[in-house]
């Protein structure tokens, strides 16, 4: 659908007695599936062995009933949804990655993206060290297991592994005895955790996922903060907090998370409302319809309704079995795909002035088709609003803009893509509104650099997607040079 994706949704528990925990990772990834749709896995953790499965596909398809129970029981686990953002969309890259080595099992599951990896891995590399993915998770997984060398634990190895990593990421790391959660210093992405009734402890992207499985929220893991759930309870470690600026993705408020999750102490449900409010008031149209596109619009579209007194209709119904994967192998297939995915109600929008709010416009490609099935089912007008700023730059922290090639707002003037995407009018939410989204002191600070530019790290020397496939493909070519010279 021509959307912004992002990396990955990362869930892992702690239960105190042996159990199926590798249905609770099940339904925990299930609420965690718009965060990733490419690929999936889950490691079991039984007394030390550990029992894992993971493929592309979504969480449904990959584990069916007889491979979830050839998981067993165990009595913690971590599991993982992929949207690849850094190597390309194939098993290899599939999550969580499981190392072993002298000091014992690891497994981990990585949602960001790293901005020094590229340099990290070139370093590891002339050491000896031997690659067998192109995403910057395996990068991270040498970085603790070298400094698990010489750490006296595992959470004291993911501690020291913090000084050398850069950019984004929120982590679930399972050895045989512990599970621990991990968040940048920046704090890009969201992580937090909860606890059931039963004394098991939750790890998850979102707290949709802990509420899926039974538990309840406790809090967001800080920025910087390293926790260990273990048989002695729970330890936090807080060397590396307070160290960088605080700087959650505001993204995941407009559209990434799902609307019933709190993060970092404010409803995303609240704040894409609040999107609507602001573009209501900011740039107003006589209207008589709001209508939003399923799903991330439909909630500002609510917001723009209840600011500006137009009524809110029910604009597309949304065929939900078609995924991000569905296959568009060329333009006249993404064309398809939009009316396969979104429906006109025609009843809705038919003879009216119609206000569609979205939550973005990346390339218009996608805006322009949806614009042109709302005036074929009869509205007199269309006027788009997006809930989000123009996207300007790349993002380096874990979503898939590496350029600023396809970005439409970067080559054309919203009077030019007004007229691209065939709406009456256009208008975009205000940088200025970004940062209050959210309720007042309950976020202590964004990432807005894909609006902005304004980056709280270092610009990557290899920022694009594809960064490592390079390697890979030097790699072949050497191998196939000394094949024939022998």
């Amino acid at each position: 659908m021509s959307k912004v994706r992002e990396e990955c949704g990362v869930f892992g528990i702690f239960a105190p007695e042996t159990c199926d925990v590798a249905s609770s990772v099940y339904y925990g990834l299930f609420a965690l599936q718009h965060r990733g749709q490419e690929s999936c896995g889950i490691v079991v953790n039984d007394d030390g062995v550990f029992n894992y499965y993971k493929d592309t596909g979504l969480v449904n398809d990959v584990f069916t009933s007889g491979r979830l129970s050839s998981l067993g029981m165990g009595n913690i686990a971590v599991g993982h949804v992929r949207y690849s953002t850094t190597g390309v969309a194939e098993r290899r890259n599939a999550q969580p990655l499981v190392v072993n080595h002298i000091k014992g099992h690891m497994a981990l599951a990585h949602n960001g993206n790293l901005v020094n990896s590229f340099e990290l891995r070139s370093a590891l590399e002339l050491q000896g060290s031997i690659f067998h993915s192109t995403s910057d998770t395996e990068v991270i997984s040498y970085i603790i297991t070298k400094e698990r060398l010489s750490a006296p634990s595992i959470e004291q190895a993911v501690n020291r592994a913090m000084d050398h990593l850069d950019g984004a990421y929120s982590l679930a790391v399972m050895s045989p005895t512990k599970l621990i959660a991990a968040r940048d210093p920046h704090g890009f992405r969201p992580l937090c955790y909860g606890v059931r009734d039963d004394g098991s402890y939750i790890v998850a992207s979102e707290s949709c996922a802990i509420e899926a499985v039974g538990g309840k929220f406790v809090r967001d893991i800080l920025p910087g903060e390293v926790i260990v759930f273990s048989g002695k309870g729970v330890q936090s470690i807080t060397d590396h907090c307070g160290k960088k600026p605080h700087s959650i993705c505001v993204f995941e408020y407009i559209y990434f998370a799902r609307p019933d999750s709190v993060i970092e102490g404010c409803s995303v449900h609240a704040a894409r409302l609040k999107a609507g409010e602001f573009l209501a008031k900011d740039s107003p149209v006589d209207a008589d319809i709001v209508i939003g596109v399923p799903d991330s619009g439909l909630d500002a579209a609510l917001g723009f309704s209840y600011a500006s007194g137009i009524p809110y209709g029910i604009g597309f119904i949304k065929n939900k079995y078609i995924g991000r994967t569905f296959i568009s192998p060329g333009q006249k297939s993404r064309e398809d795909k939009v009316k396969i995915k979104l429906n006109p109600m025609a009843e809705t929008v038919k003879g009216k002035r119609v206000v569609m709010i979205d939550d973005s416009i990346v390339r218009g490609t996608t805006m322009a088709q949806i614009v042109k099935l709302l005036r074929e089912a009869g509205a007199k007008e269309v006027h788009v609003r997006s809930s989000a700023p123009p996207f300007l730059n790349p993002c380096y922290y874990g979503t898939d803009i590496d350029s600023r090639d396809k970005l439409i707002a970067c080559h054309h003037s919203v009077d030019e893509i007004r007229q691209i995407i065939g709406a009456d009018s256009l208008a975009y939410l205000d940088l200025r509104h970004v940062t209050e989204l959210t309720a007042k002191g309950a976020c202590q600070g964004f990432c807005t650099a894909c609006f902005s530019g304004e980056y709280n790290t270092m610009i990557p020397t290899a920022g694009a997607k594809d960064r490592f496939e390079g390697k890979i493909s030097d790699k072949k070519k050497s191998a196939t040079a000394t094949e024939e010279t022998a």
